[in-house]
């Protein structure tokens, strides 16, 4: 009954992908392909943890944690290019 669920829930979650691959595609506004990168990682770190559970492994766990800390530097770099023009910031280090 579980397997079936899990199974279930990675069909579903692989949809929520192919719709915000979509929005990433088609967005109207760079703020919203944003939100879809972000959307599309946050899914992506689901499916892993789903498909760990469903192997029943903890190999994942790692991954899981990378791609979550990725996906946030990656938004942080994001929203900070859209604010500012610039990622990084150069100045003066002595």
């Amino acid at each position: 009954m579980i397997d079936g669920l899990l199974q279930a829930s990675l069909v579903l979650l692989s949809l929520a992908i192919l719709g915000a691959l979509y929005r990433l595609l088609k967005g109207p506004s760079i703020s919203d392909r944003i939100a879809a990168l972000d959307t599309i990682g946050i899914l992506l770190l689901s499916t892993i943890a789903v498909l760990g559970v469903l192997l029943r492994t903890t190999a994942y766990l790692d991954i899981v944690l990378l791609l979550g800390i990725l996906t946030f530097i990656g938004t942080i770099a994001f929203t900070r290019y859209i604010e500012r023009g610039v990622v990084l910031e150069s100045g003066d280090d002595r």
